[in-house]
């Protein structure tokens, strides 16, 4: 362990806010969940979604989904907020019970209840803002963005803001740094040095499946049926879905660009042609919590895709084709990223502030 010669910042109490607003928000979301099942009107998902047919919640009937959300969610507000309370007045079968929930819920709140929708939005998002001032696509945005829609990026935020409490919880609970998560035990596998090894490996690996995925629609657009019949291009071509998936194949390069800065030296300080920028360090966060993101949404998406019988038919054989194999690399594709996101934040997080530990 390395310690700084600079002094560390004093105690803040700014990480134990994470718990009160994680307990605020899902409180809102489990009112309004037990407000639908009282009325009966409101709930987002099952047979009440009309894009839901990928989604794990169609297996919940919709008289059950309302007080099972109400439950879930209100159950763990209550929980949040014994997380704000010091972690030394807590029993310690009591804090393994409430990480223990409060981990399966944010998991299932920002893995399970998205599905594909959440990734499908953030591929045509800029299609939508930069083309919405000329009309394209010709899109009814009232049935694109959606109470079901919203509710399911509600969700990420519930589960993402119950993640960050459960951690800051787990790290007061092991007498670690608030602010990094370091102790006084060696880090093995989380030291620099080693996440720069299985790094490389998790940005190759997340960095190659969207670039299959890419393939495929940019051969459409230019021409080419690749895995496709020619009548089925030729339809896509007429309605503008070709382009469509060019949009689609472009967002997935890019982001397979960016997945490779995480072990880059650009990833790292800026390149020379950004003016204004060119040599300054790539702040951390700037990296980590996009990948993050987009590993959350891709994960989520293929939670739906792996609940599909389709999938498992295509995995199969039966209609597997090169517009379709690279579905199949999918599952191994969040994990990846998130990964590579993570062994970036390793390499580049350096001395904490707070504790001194480096």
């Amino acid at each position: 362990m390395t310690i700084t010669d600079a002094p560390p910042r004093p105690t803040t109490r700014r990480p134990d806010r994470l718990a009160p607003l994680a307990a605020g928000w899902l409180g809102l979301w489990g009112v309004l969940a037990l407000l639908a099942t009282i009325t009966g009107a409101g709930y987002p998902f099952g047979a009440n979604d009309p894009h839901g047919d990928v989604n794990l919640l169609r297996l919940v009937p919709v008289d059950v989904g309302p007080p099972l959300f109400a439950l879930l969610l209100l159950t763990a507000a209550v929980a949040a907020l014994a997380m704000s309370r010091p972690a030394t007045s807590t029993p310690r079968p009591l804090r393994l019970l409430l990480a223990g929930y409060g981990w399966a819920v944010a998991a299932f709140l920002a893995l399970v209840v998205p599905d594909a929708r959440v990734l499908v939005m953030l591929g045509y998002a800029p299609m939508l803002i930069i083309g919405a001032p000329f009309g394209w696509p010709p899109v009814d945005y009232s049935e694109v963005f959606t109470w079901p829609l919203f509710a399911r990026f509600a969700a990420v935020i519930a589960g993402l803001l119950l993640a960050g409490a459960v951690l800051v919880w787990q790290r007061r609970t092991a007498e670690a740094c608030l602010a990094c998560g370091r102790g006084d035990a060696a880090r093995g596998w989380t030291s620099p040095a080693a996440a720069a090894r299985w790094g490389r490996w998790a940005a190759g690996i997340a960095a190659a499946i969207p670039l299959a995925y890419a393939v495929t629609r940019f051969a459409w657009a230019a021409g080419v049926p690749l895995g496709i019949s020619r009548d089925f291009l030729t339809e896509m071509q007429e309605n503008g879905a070709v382009w469509a998936g060019f949009g689609l194949g472009a967002f997935a390069t890019v982001g397979a660009v960016l997945t490779l800065g995480l072990v880059q030296r650009w990833g790292e300080r800026f390149p020379r042609w950004m003016l204004g920028l060119a040599g300054r360090r790539v702040p951390v966060r700037l990296a980590v919590i996009p990948a993050t993101l987009v590993a959350i949404a891709v994960t989520a998406a293929t939670l739906g895709l792996v609940a599909n019988p389709r999938f498992w038919e295509l995995a199969g054989g039966d209609g597997l084709n090169l517009a379709t194999a690279p579905m199949l690399l999918w599952p191994a594709w969040g994990p990846a990223l998130g990964l590579a996101a993570y062994a970036y934040h390793l390499r580049r997080r350096g001395a904490c502030r707070r504790c001194g530990r480096g």
